[in-house]
Parts: structure tokens; C-alpha cells; sequence
């Protein structure tokens, strides 16, 4: 008895869905492996295609499992199914829902419901899910195959054993093995490759060789031999027993059919067949050149055509496409580009300008083009046309005047008929045809085209008919007549062109220019400020136009340091002054003034009155003064007998008047007379106050001014030009000596004199600077070449030499107690003064301080002016000088004045003078014998110099 099967209902619907998905997965290769027989290798035909190991552990895991299952419900399996276990067989590709096997299930008479679980198949080996159960009847049933897979005895396993399992209501349970044998069946020969899906299409290019075109695929599912034939047997072609198709013959496209329809029959040895349409078509080649079926080769068209005017129509075929339009694409290889064509289309077309008056048209109005057509864009076969085009000239241009526009000059009152432009040497008509270039001129017309004509409409002569007069009434105010003149084609349609002629009348200049006075007065100040205007002349003539009348000044206005001070506007006549006028100088000028056309002249008179004007200062003599005086001076003295005397050019000697402005500190000076005269002294006052404390300075520097206005009443002082004159005056008070000395104190009167600048002579600092460096630079050089010459002619001492040297006592040299560097800077002497010893008046260079003695009528040297102040020797013989020179920021009129005070007690230098000459040597000899005695002589005054260098030894007088 076989064992009863029990499963848990949970257990037994796991089971059969695993049993599912696996037959599935099996399934799926053995289809893959019936579409494609010939790829599955023999040995794994309808195995999955995965490896044959793994499947074989799976089946082995399910048919342990069910083992497993049998083993555990072994205690309650029944016989339930009748007519298993048993063997059937079924044909390979048999379809689906064919009958296997039947059988029926034994129920219980205990079970009136029948079965539970109906019959299933719940494995197989292998497993596939190719098979399934009906019912067939109330308790009937059959095993029929599913179609999935089909069945294939050459590409699956031959043998199938399929477990059934039933289960009735009571919980009996049966399980038996039906197997399934697949036998043989001879199918038919199958295609594969593009042939098995679709009809293949094949393309064969003309002029291709005979050759093999395409290869055949086909098998037998029973691996029998098959043969190939071919339908119908009148194409070229030809089909091998290996399946290779061949064409026999090198097929031309325009000649032979374009397309071949191919039946291939694959026969097995039974005679079982398959049939498949092969499609040929042959593909047409470029090879052959394209051809212009365009006869014509000569055309004729007129210049000047709108762009897109069409010239020809070119026509080209091409073998190639007899059966389809052709496609063709033109070209212009050499146009001049005049034209273009349409690469489709071949309609040749005016592109450009076509000027047939223009080179190159002018010399060559044949124009070449060569067509070129092609059967493809590039590398394609190709045809050349070549065809003439003619232009033909029309009638497109005007006449042309270059220039256009004329402009000529006639002299006025120049005689009628006088010929004045040939216009036709000046105009042409570019057009090539002579009937097309011929011209004439008409219709002169414009302002005063009365006074011109045309001798004749061809020749275009132009000449006067009348004498023009500019003066005249009738033409006053016309210079230039504005003519206008047609030029005008004699061929239709008429162009034209307008001519414009400007003839200008030129003045001639018939009149004399006329002053509007015989002579000119003009009155003008002396202080009149330069470049002022002191009137106008005016001068005009009757030519007309007006001539443009110049002015100049021909004759007078010249004064002894200048040529002209006058100066006259050449266009408007305004006389201006170049210089300051003096009414001292000159109390009237006369001109000649001159009036010019630029042809004809005229003079007329000027006379200029010079007004006077006080304008002029008043100038002293002199005008620096510097001076000492004792402090016991009595009220009313004239003080060292100075006096001014002053000058007025433009003044009366009566109109000064003298006050000290600056400087007189309680009023102890005074000028007497203190007006009314032009000389005037200097009177002290009020006697000094040094001891009670009222007077503290011992120098005064006084500043005079004295003005022209004394005989001015109060009223005409308000209105009158009033001038002021200075001088300045250095005072300074000597105090009462201890010791009474034998010399008579005295003064030192400076005269101070100037150089001056002139700014004209610029170029004077400017070439000594530069030659003064390029002498340096000289002497640089000589220098160097003395240097060279040196170390190359005496070569340097030995060694014995130099040690002889160097072991030598080495000598003292005397200490030098004064070192004095004499310097001649200037010999130029320019200040004087007077010796406080001898009273001999000496000379000095204000610079480097030599001194010398006055000669007897000698004038003195000029030099640029400084001021210094010399002290003198005190009693130990020591003198100090100190020098300053002015600022070059202040004017040179005025100057700083310096004043060294000098320290009593100090002792002399030895061996140093300080006055001139052998009497100096006297006096400093009587001051050492007086020091000798004992006795203390006064210091000496001090002397006011002129700018001598500031000094610690006092330089000895040059002897004259």
C-alpha cells in the first residue's frame, strides 16, 4: 500500500506556487531554446540556460522537500486515484488542450462531497508547467498540455514524470506519477535572421561585378540537409546549395529593370519546405556627365539693366535621372560680375551695373560667361557652356561740365564783344554711340545776363554785349552777375545739365583816397598814459567798392631817444603814443600822415600840442648824506654846514618846501629857510639832553621831503598834481671826550654811486656764465693731460728712497701767528672817503675793501652799490668792518644801512694800520708812543662806507 500524503493547507499553497515559479523559469529556456535550435548546444537542449549544476541542485532541494513532506503525512495516504501510476505519450508541438491521460479519483463512501483538493500537479521532473489537469467529469479527469511551452522533442527533455495529488473531504490524501514520453515529429526547414522576422530588402549599385550579394540562413529542426532554389530562374541571379545568392551580371541602371523580386524555397529531405521573397533593388551611380540642351550661344541685351532682368534660361539634363527630374546645379565661372545664375533653376540674371560708357565695356562690350553645370555639389561630373552676351549703348548720360561752375573775372569797363569762356572745351557726353554724344548750349539766362550772350548754340562761346561801369548808378553795389547755361542732348530723351557762371566785375581803381581835413590838431597831456589813443584820421575815395584805405605815419613824431613815439592804426586811423611826452623835452610834434589804397596815395597834416602837466619831482643834491656831530652843537648851528639844493624841471625855484618826515626825534633838527627856495640848510634846532634821560638815540636817520606845491593856495592843493622829493640824512651824535687829543674829530662824507641793470642787456650774465664754464671745463682737461703726462714721465721713487725718507727728522714748522689771504676781487674803486688823520680824501672798492688815494680830478668808478659801515681803530689799535649787501628782493633804491658801534679799551694787533699810506704808519707810530707815555688817546670817528666786505684786519691803501 502506497503511503498517504497529508499536507498542511498553509504548506501544500507554498509548495505548488514555488512548483510554479520554477516550471515558469524552466519553461521560459526551453522556449528560447525551440525559437533558436541551433544556438543551444546539444548536450543542454531544453535545460535553462543557466548552469547545469545549479539545476541540479534545485531539483534536488524540491525533491528533498517533498520527501521531507511524504515522510511526515506517510500514516494517512489512501489509493484515491485510479488509472496511476502510468506511462503516456504525447507528439512534440502538439497544441494546446490536447488530451494526455485520463483518470479518475476513488472517493470515500464517508465522503459525500467529494473531493476536497482537486487534482494537481504538484512537481515534475523535470519541471515544466508544458501540462496541466481538467475535469473531464463528475470525477473524471485528463492531463492536457498548455501550449507554454510547446512541446519540442529535438530542444527539450523526451520525458516528463508528473506527481498528482488529490485530497478528498475527509482528509485522504493520494499522490502517483504519470509520465509523459514526447516523441518525434518531422517539421519543416525554419529561416533564421532578418529572413524569420521581415522580408529582407537588398541594394546592389550599378556596375557592381558579379558577385555574391547576400547569404541565405536557414536550419532543420531534425538537423537534415536542406537545399536552396530560386523563383523565377530568368533573373540574373543564382542561389548555391550553401544558401549564397550571387548576381551574374553587372547591372546598368539605365538600361536593366531597377528592381528584382526573389522567392527562396529551403527544402529537407522529406520534401517539407519554406518559402521567403527576397527583394533586389538596383542602386542608379553617378557616372554619367550632365548635358546642355541649350542651343542658342549668342545674346543681346541694352546696358544699364535692373538687376533681376533675366538674359537666358539654361537648360542641362543628366542621364542619370531620365526617370526623376534632374538635379543639377549651375555655375558661373567668369561673369566680370555682371550676371549671376540660379544653381537650380539655370535662369541667367543682371546682377551688377552694366555700364556700357565705362571700361571695360567701353573697349570690350562683348561679354564672355561660361556656364558650368554639375550633377552634384562636389566631386560630381560636370559641362561647360560658354555664351557672348552683347551690350548695346543707349542714350543714358547727360552732358557733363567739369566743372560745373565757372567763375571769371572782367575789369570793369571792359569793351563789348570781349570773349570770355569757351564752355565747350569743358563738357562731354560719355556715350559711346555718336548719336548718342551730341550736344548744345542754351537758355543763358540770370542776373545781368543782358551785358553777356552765346555766339552760337554749338560752339558755346560766351562774350560781353555791353561796358560794365562799377560807379555808375544803375550798377552801384553789383560786383559778381550769376549766369546760368543749359547743356542739353541733342538725342532723346534730352538729358540735360545746368551750367552756373559767376563773372565778377574787378574795381579798378580810379580815385585818389581824400582826407576828411586838410590837417588834424590834437591836444594831449604829458603824463598821458602810453598806448592811449589821441584821435582819428579819416580818409575815403569814390571808387567803388570802397577801397580799403591803410594808414601810416611818413614824416615827423621822432624825438631824440626815440624814432617814432607816435603810432597810427593802419585800418581805423586812431594815432596812439608809443612813449611818454614831456613838455620839458618838446611842446609840439608834427606828422605826416599818409593814406593808401594800395595803389594811390594821399597825406594830410597832424599836429600834437604836448599840455603841461606837473609831473616831474623834485630832485636834491644830494640825496644821501651821513655825518657825526658833537653833542655839545649849539642851537641854531648850521650843521656841518650841510646844505640841499634842489631842481624842478616843470617847477618854479620858489614852490619847494622842506619837513622832516621820519627820524627827528624831538625836533632837535630843522631846514632853514624851511621853504620858498631851492636851497636850504639844516639848522639844529634844540640842543641834545642826554644826561636827564630825554634824548636815548645817538644816530638819527632823517628822511626829508620836499614838494613843489609852496606857491599853491590851500584850494588849488586839492586839485593839482603835487610831486614829492626825498633825501635822507644818517646823523649821529658823538659824546663829549674824556681825554683832549690833539686831532681835530672829523667826519667821513660818503658819495654814493650806482650801476645799474639795464634789462636789455640779458645776454650779457648769460655769456660770461657760459664762458666762464667752458673754461673750467678747459682747464678741467688741461688738468687731466698734465696729470697723465706726470705719472707717465716720472715713474715713483724706489724703496731706498722711500725709507730715507721715512727715517728723516721730521722738521718743525714756525707757528704762523696770522694768516692773511689777499684776494683782488674788483679793482674797480667806487666810494670815496676822507682820512680822520690827514684829511685826504682816499677811494675804496666797496667789495673787496682796497683803498687808494684821490687823484686830483679824477671822477669816480661806478660799481654795484652796497652799504657798510666802518668802524675805526679804538685804543688798542683793533678796527672791525662790516658789510652787507642788499637784498635781491629789495629795489636798489632802497638800501640798508648798517652802523657798527666800536668797543672802547680793546688792544691793537700788532703790526696792523688802518690808515692810508706812510701818514698812517705815523699815526699808528704816535699812538704806540702815546701808549708808551701812558696817555689814552680818543677813538677816532667812525667812518660811514659804502658796502665794503665785512673783514677782521683792516687791508692796506693801494698805492695810487
Amino acid at each position: 500500500m502506497a503511503p498517504r500524503l497529508l499536507l498542511p493547507p498553509c504548506c501544500f499553497s507554498r509548495f505548488l506556487r514555488r512548483r510554479r515559479r520554477r516550471a515558469s523559469e524552466r519553461d521560459t529556456g526551453f522556449e528560447n531554446a525551440a525559437r533558436h535550435p541551433r544556438d543551444v548546444p546539444p548536450p543542454t537542449r531544453g535545460l535553462h540556460p543557466g548552469n547545469v549544476k545549479d539545476r541540479v541542485i534545485k531539483m534536488m532541494k524540491s525533491m528533498l522537500l517533498l520527501l521531507i513532506s511524504l515522510g511526515v503525512v506517510s500514516g494517512r495516504r489512501t489509493q484515491l486515484l485510479k488509472g496511476l501510476p502510468a506511462t503516456s505519450t504525447v507528439e512534440e508541438n502538439t497544441a494546446a488542450g490536447v488530451s494526455v491521460y485520463n483518470f479518475n479519483v476513488t472517493v470515500s463512501p464517508l465522503s459525500s462531497e467529494g473531493v476536497a483538493k482537486l487534482p494537481t500537479i504538484v512537481n515534475s521532473n523535470p519541471l515544466t508547467e508544458a501540462f496541466d489537469i481538467e475535469a473531464k467529469g463528475d470525477l473524471e479527469y485528463r492531463v492536457v498540455t498548455t501550449g507554454n511551452p510547446v512541446l519540442d522533442y529535438e530542444t527539450m527533455p523526451k520525458r516528463f514524470d508528473l506527481q498528482i495529488f488529490v485530497e478528498d473531504t475527509t482528509g485522504r490524501t493520494d499522490l502517483n506519477i504519470l509520465t509523459v514520453q514526447v516523441t518525434d515529429k518531422n517539421e519543416r526547414p525554419v529561416f533564421r535572421g532578418n529572413m524569420a522576422i521581415q522580408t529582407v530588402t537588398i541594394y546592389v549599385l550599378e556596375g557592381t561585378p558579379p558577385e555574391c550579394i547576400y547569404q541565405v540562413d536557414a536550419a532543420d529542426p531534425e538537423n537534415a540537409e536542406l537545399k536552396y532554389s530560386l523563383l523565377p530562374a530568368s533573373v540574373p541571379f543564382l542561389v548555391l546549395e550553401s544558401g549564397a545568392i550571387f548576381s551574374t551580371k553587372e547591372f546598368d541602371y539605365e538600361k536593366d529593370p531597377h528592381c528584382y523580386f526573389l522567392n527562396i524555397t529551403v527544402t529537407d529531405p522529406d520534401g517539407l519546405n519554406s518559402t521567403k521573397t527576397v527583394n533586389i533593388n538596383i542602386i542608379n551611380i553617378n557616372d554619367e556627365r550632365p548635358y546642355f540642351t541649350t542651343r542658342q550661344r549668342i545674346y543681346r541685351i541694352p546696358e544699364e539693366q535692373s538687376p533681376g532682368t533675366i538674359v537666358a534660361n539654361i537648360t542641362a539634363k543628366d542621364p542619370d535621372d531620365e526617370d526623376s527630374p534632374s538635379r543639377l546645379f549651375y555655375s558661373i565661372q567668369s561673369s566680370e560680375g555682371y550676371f549671376s545664375i540660379n544653381p537650380s533653376t539655370g535662369v541667367l540674371q543682371v546682377t551688377g551695373r552694366i555700364d556700357r560708357d565705362a571700361l571695360p565695356l567701353w573697349l570690350h562690350p562683348n561679354v564672355s560667361v561660361i556656364v558650368r553645370v554639375e550633377d552634384s555639389p562636389s566631386s560630381g561630373h560636370t559641362s561647360e557652356l560658354e555664351i557672348t552676351i552683347i551690350i548695346d549703348d543707349i542714350n543714358d548720360n547727360p552732358p557733363e561740365c567739369n566743372p560745373s561752375t565757372f567763375r571769371k573775372e572782367a575789369n570793369e569797363n571792359t569793351t563789348a564783344g570781349t570773349f570770355l569762356l569757351d564752355l565747350r572745351n569743358y563738357c562731354k557726353d560719355i556715350d559711346v554711340d555718336p548719336s548718342n554724344n551730341r550736344f548744345n548750349f542754351t537758355g543763358l539766362s540770370g542776373f545781368g545776363s543782358n551785358n553777356f550772350a552765346l555766339e552760337s548754340a554749338v560752339s558755346g562761346r560766351l562774350v560781353m554785349t555791353e561796358s560794365i561801369d562799377l560807379e555808375n548808378p544803375a550798377n552801384l553795389g553789383i560786383e559778381v552777375y550769376s549766369l546760368t547755361v543749359r547743356v542739353q542732348d541733342t538725342a532723346r530723351p534730352n538729358y540735360s545739365n545746368i551750367i552756373y557762371i559767376y563773372i565778377r566785375i574787378k574795381p579798378v581803381n580810379e580815385f585818389f583816397p581824400v582826407f576828411s581835413n586838410l590837417s588834424y590838431e590834437f591836444n594831449v597831456l604829458e603824463i598821458t598814459r602810453v598806448g592811449s589813443s589821441i584821435g582819428r584820421v579819416n580818409a575815403r575815395d569814390k571808387d567803388w567798392p570802397p577801397s580799403v584805405i591803410t594808414y601810416s605815419i611818413v614824416a615827423g613824431g621822432g624825438t631824440r631817444d626815440y624814432r617814432n613815439i607816435f603810432w597810427i592804426s593802419p585800418t581805423k586811423g586812431d594815432v596812439k603814443i608809443l612813449a611818454r611826452l614831456d613838455y620839458e623835452t618838446t611842446q609840439k610834434h608834427i606828422l605826416t600822415v599818409q593814406a593808401s589804397d594800395q595803389e594811390k596815395t594821399a597825406t594830410a597834416s597832424v599836429t600834437v600840442s604836448v599840455l603841461e602837466v606837473n609831473d616831474e619831482e623834485p630832485v636834491c643834491s644830494p640825496n644821501f648824506y651821513s655825518f657825526q656831530i658833537p653833542v655839545s652843537l649849539a642851537v641854531g648851528t648850521n650843521v656841518n654846514g650841510f646844505r640841499i639844493e634842489c631842481q624842478d624841471r616843470d617847477s618854479d625855484p620858489r614852490s619847494f618846501r622842506y619837513f622832516i618826515n621820519e627820524g627827528n626825534v624831538n625836533n632837535h633838527f630843522t631846514f632853514s629857510p624851511s621853504a620858498g627856495s631851492n636851497v636850504s640848510r639844516l639848522i639844529l634846532a634844540s640842543r641834545f639832553d642826554y644826561d636827564s634821560g630825554l634824548d636815548t638815540n645817538w644816530i638819527y636817520r632823517l628822511r626829508v621831503y620836499i614838494t613843489d606845491d609852496n606857491l599853491l593856495s590851500a584850494r588849488d592843493k586839492t586839485t593839482h598834481l603835487i610831486k614829492t622829493g626825498t633825501v635822507t640824512l644818517s646823523i649821529r651824535v658823538i659824546p663829549n671826550p674824556t681825554t683832549v687829543i690833539a686831532t681835530t674829530p672829523g667826519f667821513t662824507v660818503v658819495t654814493k654811486r650806482e650801476n645799474l641793470y639795464s634789462e636789455s642787456a640779458w645776454y650779457v650774465p648769460f655769456v660770461i656764465t657760459l664762458g666762464g664754464l667752458l673754461l673750467l671745463g678747459l682747464l678741467g682737461y688741461l688738468g687731466f693731460l698734465l696729470m697723465t703726462w706726470v705719472r707717465t714721465r716720472c715713474p715713483l721713487a724706489g724703496k731706498a728712497d722711500s725709507a730715507s725718507l721715512t727715517n728723516a727728522p721730521e722738521k718743525k714748522k714756525p707757528k704762523k701767528e696770522v694768516v692773511v689771504t689777499m684776494t683782488k676781487l674788483n679793482t674797480v674803486f667806487d666810494g670815496e672817503a676822507r682820512d680822520p688823520v690827514t684829511g685826504k680824501m682816499y677811494e675804496f672798492n666797496t667789495r673787496s675793501g682796497a683803498r687808494r688815494w684821490k687823484k686830483s680830478n679824477e671822477p669816480l668808478q661806478l660799481a654795484p652799490a652796497m652799504q657798510v659801515t666802518s668802524s675805526a681803530t679804538n685804543h688798542s689799535g683793533q678796527g672791525t668792518d662790516r658789510a652787507e649787501a642788499p637784498s635781491k628782493k629789495e629795489p636798489s633804491e632802497k638800501r640798508k644801512e648798517l652802523t657798527a658801534e666800536t668797543k672802547p679799551g680793546a688792544k691793537p694787533l700788532a703790526g696792523q694800520s688802518q690808515t692810508p699810506g706812510q701818514d698812517g704808519q705815523r699815526l699808528q707810530k704816535q699812538k704806540e708812543d702815546a701808549e708808551d707815555r701812558g696817555l689814552s688817546s680818543p677813538a677816532p670817528p667812525r667812518h660811514i662806507l659804502t658796502s665794503p666786505p665785512k673783514m677782521n684786519t683792516a687791508l692796506p691803501l693801494s698805492q695810487p
